[in-house]
């Protein structure tokens, strides 16, 4: 019976299986009941040790990828930007539930601050919908790779974007798979890591080298309140706020609008659409290739034409309403200038466009290497970090820098403006063209956009002679204070992390690198520098370059002409070397030499005298020279000095003969003379000072004013060389002068001798102010007219502008009654009849002296005007006021309200601690916001540096010293290079006081007689 129980319990207690086993094998007498027993144990223990294992294989699995995970946010760190789900970051569920391999065994390369370059980016499909109702975008990147070197590791940057979705396929077919177009590769997980602002692909595999691979990546963000990445700005039109979005990806700020290879040598090319709201338009810096409208939404989308090889932090767009105006050069480039509506039909960018088409053809002819791209766009934006970003074929402007309106414009602002746009065209081939390898070397791109600033204006304009003059003033005497102080640095240093990229967009890059390249170019001969800058671009275009590359091109271009000059040999110890040297020419005057010649030393000059004595530094300096007297001077001769101390023959020398070096001022350097020749100096100056170049006649008030401030001259020296200047006709000597004096005035005028100085001042403007005048209003010019800056008067009207900026600056009472009776005037008539050339003169004075209904119509006049220029200088001479409370109502508006623009804020700070009634103001305002200011500007190349030294330059008490020391203390930086350097030059001013100071005043009390004393 029991044999035909087959119910269904007993097949599940297990019997049933276990009966009809032993009932289907051959009867065997000696198999018993307890030898079934064993065999069923045996089974059991099996199956139960396989279950075991299974556990424990599973526990292990799970603590594994736990401790993945908190590693990863170890990694990842505690940025409430990254705090999404953790699908979102670490890959799927499915993806988490891999086999691990060796991971844990291997190098985390993402925590290496460079990329590791063992995959390179080649294209990029870029694909964005941008949304300006809650300023939000979404986006997905396709990007194509190389593999260079095995790896399990796709890593590149990202900064605050949320990524969604990652997936990774081989773009050529496999042996194993026959998908068409290759297959895809299992990501075992990804993650950011913010710390290096990098976002981590991890692979099931390894990537092959030489193999071809895409990377598919969809993200979102948002459209930031701030200056860099991908952000928004505004302006008011008919009374409505617009909006418009646009990029700032240099230098590293690519990363914040999509994921991507971020550093300048994965140059690729791109293809990029932008979908919006059809209200908008859109821009990039190709042409666009194709527009649709979707039909569920009407949205349109714009399909740009693809770029070619450019570094990621040239690519660019926006999203606006703007309208534009439009031009051709003669070989078909087009190039059209955007901007607001009402600024494009106003005519305001009209110069820039007209410049811009022959700039073009310039560097075109000058580099024999045309343009690369079918269109240029010029976009003008209320608001921008920087004056403007030379983004391949669309170049973005601060409007204050492109837009003009003829009538209101200074020429001074003129100029300004010229120059910014000579600089971003010449970045089209220095920088978009041959791009820079890594930061180190920036100067590659800045310092030549610097230096064609003045060769292209000259080319523009040759009357105004930039080249030749105004560079000394304005590159050459600046960068050489800067560079003077212990805490400067080489022109190519050293950066790792992408914090300190900002460190060095600095004016040594920018004017040392252009004072350095006028110095070669002049070595060289003009022909033979044109041809090895033509060797080098055509050699490196749509690639990436180093200084090395530079200097190779240089010397093959030397020896072509027969000269044997190893360029990279000379140049190296300018550019890898902090600062510059001090040339000391003495004649000689010992038995042993004859009279003809001279002893000539080189040491590192620096502000700080107790840090000289260590320094080893020495150049290979190109020095030329000359000898003169009364009536005539010689030819140069040209000395290459390459000892501390070198004796040169350079002709017989009388006791009359005075000898110059650095001609035209050429070199990198400062020339010091035993006080003989400079006694021989001041005298040609003060009897016939035509015979020394003008360039050298700025250059001899720079040096001098400089070397005794250094403490290298008697505080005598200088103030008996400007006593020449109610001799002097030209405008370079003035102005050198007014540069030296207006840091004389800011250290000067909260003592008690101040009158002394300042009437000494006033003595030598006086004549030359009464000779020149005002200038009367010219009539107005048409639209697109170069206006009266172009004229051949431009020279006389620079120089009549700087004397009477003295002039009013240092207290003459004419010009004080002149400044008030304008302003009153255009109060009493509400028509402006102040000459444009001198508008910004007469608001500060009128604004210091009058009272405070003035100050009201100026901040009323701030806001009605429509003209950039006019608001810029507007806006500066409410901080002239005497009146302490208006000034911290200024203070607190620019910071606190939308009434000022964001990048004028920092100019609003600085020009009140200009004035001597704001100093302390200032000075207290900009600790006490520090955290604001910092937040908002700390990433902006620039900005903080400005900041920081613009306030703090001209404390110059023992208690702002302790104050300055106090605040570095407690701000635990956060402001790079600025704050050292700042309080260096402090210590620098207060250092002046205690020991130059009384011998200063000394002198001028005794009413000195113009000749040498």
């Amino acid at each position: 019976m029991g044999l035909n129980d087959s119910s269904p319990g007993a097949m599940r207690n297990g019997r049933g299986l276990s009966d009809q086993w032993a009932d289907s094998v051959v009867v065997r007498p000696r198999i018993t009941e307890r030898h079934i027993r064993v065999h069923k144990r045996l089974v059991l223990g099996f199956a139960l040790s396989i279950l075991t294992l299974i556990i424990v294989t599973a526990v292990a699995v799970l603590l594994g990828v736990r401790f993945e995970e908190c590693s990863a946010d170890k990694e990842t760190g505690s940025n409430p930007r990254w705090s999404g789900g953790s699908a979102k970051f670490n890959g799927s569920k499915g993806e988490r539930g891999e086999e691990r391999g060796g991971e844990e065994d291997v190098v985390q390369p993402w925590r290496i601050s460079r990329l590791t370059g063992a995959v390179r980016p080649r294209h990029y499909d870029l694909h964005l919908t941008i949304y300006m109702d809650n300023f939000t975008f979404s986006g997905d990147v396709s990007i194509e790779l190389e593999c260079v070197n095995t790896t399990k590791f796709i890593i590149l940057h990202a900064d605050h974007l949320e990524v969604d979705k990652v997936s990774l396929s081989s773009d050529l077919p496999t042996r194993s798979s026959s998908r068409p177009g290759g297959g895809a590769l299992r990501v075992h997980r990804h993650f950011p890591y913010p710390a290096n602002q990098m976002y981590v692909i991890a692979l099931h595999r390894e990537l092959k080298p030489m193999r071809v691979y895409r990377v598919n990546i969809t993200f979102q963000a948002v459209i930031e309140n701030e200056l860099l990445g991908f952000f928004r700005s505004s302006y008011i039109m008919n009374g409505e706020k617009q909006y418009l979005a646009v990029t700032q990806f240099s230098p590293v700020h690519a990363r914040k609008a999509f994921p991507c290879f971020d550093e300048p040598i994965y140059k690729a090319t791109f293809s990029l659409s932008l979908r919006h709201d059809p209200e908008y338009i859109s821009l990039s810096n190709m042409p666009v290739q194709r527009s649709s409208l979707a039909e569920e939404d009407g949205w349109v989308t714009n399909q740009f034409a693809r770029t070619p090889r450019m570094s990621t932090y040239f690519l660019a767009w926006v999203v606006c309403n703007f309208t534009y105006r439009e031009t051709h050069t003669h070989n078909g480039v087009m190039i059209r200038l955007y901007a607001r509506p009402d600024a494009i039909s106003s005519g305001a960018g009209e110069y820039a466009l007209q410049i811009t088409q022959r700039l073009l053809g310039f560097y075109q002819d000058y580099f024999k290497v045309p343009y690369s791209l079918p269109k240029l766009d010029l976009l003008a934006v209320p608001k921008h970090p920087y004056a403007a970003m030379e983004n391949w074929g669309l170049s973005v402007f601060v409007e204050q820098k492109i837009l003009l309106d003829a009538e209101v414009s200074s020429s001074s602002y003129q100029m300004e403006l010229t120059m910014v746009v000579v600089h971003e065209i010449c970045h089209q081939w220095f920088g978009d063209l041959v791009t820079p390898v890594w930061w180190e070397d920036v100067w590659l791109k800045e310092g030549f956009a610097h230096f064609f600033e003045y060769v292209g204006t000259d080319f523009l304009f040759p009357k105004w002679n930039m080249e030749k003059q105004r560079f000394l003033t304005d590159v050459l005497h600046e960068v050489m204070l800067l560079d003077g102080l212990s805490s400067s640095h080489p022109i190519s240093q050293e950066v790792e992390q992408a914090t300190d990229i900002n460190r060095v967009f600095d004016w040594i890059a920018y004017k040392k690198g252009a004072a350095l390249i006028r110095m070669l170019a002049n070595v060289m001969g003009q022909r033979v520098f044109q041809k090895g800058l033509n060797d080098y671009l055509m050699t490196h275009m749509y690639g990436n370059a180093a200084r090395e590359d530079l200097w190779n091109k240089l010397s093959q271009a030397m020896r072509s002409e027969g000269r044997d000059i190893d360029i990279g040999k000379m140049m190296d110890r300018w550019t890898l070397q902090m600062g510059y040297p001090v040339i000391t020419i003495s004649k000689n005057d010992s038995a042993e030499l004859p009279s003809s010649y001279i002893t000539v030393t080189q040491e590192h000059f620096l502000y700080g005298q107790e840090t000289v004595r260590n320094s080893s530094s020495q150049w290979l300096v190109p020095l030329t020279v000359a000898l003169g007297n009364v009536s005539s001077i010689s030819s140069e001769k040209i000395l290459w000095i390459n000892n501390k101390s070198e004796t040169h023959s350079v002709g017989h020398m009388e006791d009359d003969i005075w000898l110059l070096g650095n001609i035209n001022q050429t070199g990198y350097f400062r020339v010091n003379y035993d006080l003989q020749n400079w006694k021989l100096l001041i005298q040609q100056l003060h009897n016939n000072p035509e015979i020394i170049s003008v360039g050298n006649r700025a250059g001899l008030i720079d040096d001098a004013f400089n070397l005794a401030r250094a403490g290298r001259l008697p505080q005598s020296i200088p103030l008996q060389i400007i006593g020449y200047l109610p001799q002097e006709h030209s405008f370079l000597p003035w102005h050198a002068a007014s540069r030296a004096l207006y840091h004389l005035d800011k250290l000067l005028d909260r003592t008690e001798d101040y009158s002394l100085f300042s009437d000494y001042v006033l003595k030598q403007v006086a004549s030359r102010y009464h000779k020149m005048g005002w200038p009367s209003n010219p009539p107005s010019n048409p639209p697109g007219n170069e206006g009266s800056i172009m004229q051949a008067s431009y020279q006389i009207e620079e120089l009549q502008r700087e004397v009477i900026m003295l002039a009013c600056s240092f207290g003459n009472k004419h010009c004080h009654r002149q400044a008030v009776a304008q302003i009153s005037d255009w109060i009493s008539s509400n028509k402006n009849r102040i000459p444009p050339n001198v508008r910004d003169i007469v608001y500060c004075t009128g604004v210091s002296l009058m009272d405070e209904d003035v100050w009201e119509f100026i901040w009323m006049k701030f806001h009605s005007s429509n003209a950039i220029s006019e608001k810029k200088i507007l806006l500066e001479a409410l901080t002239c006021s005497d009146n302490t409370f208006l000034l911290n109502r200024l203070l607190n508006l620019s910071l606190t309200s939308d009434l000022v623009p964001d990048q004028d804020v920092i100019d609003v700070i600085i020009h009140v601690g200009r004035n001597p009634h704001g100093r302390h103001l200032a000075w207290n305002y900009f600790r006490e916001k520090w955290d604001v200011l910092n937040a908002r500007y700390g990433e902006a190349l620039f900005m903080n540096s400005k900041l920081i030294g613009g306030v703090t330059e001209f404390l110059n008490t023992d208690t702002e010293l302790r104050e300055l020391k106090e605040f570095i203390q407690a701000s635990s930086g956060g402001a790079g290079p600025a704050l050292p350097r700042a309080l260096e030059i402090v210590e620098g001013n207060v250092h002046w006081h205690r020991l130059h100071r009384q011998q200063f005043y000394q002198w001028l009390r005794k009413a000195p007689n113009p000749s040498f004393g």
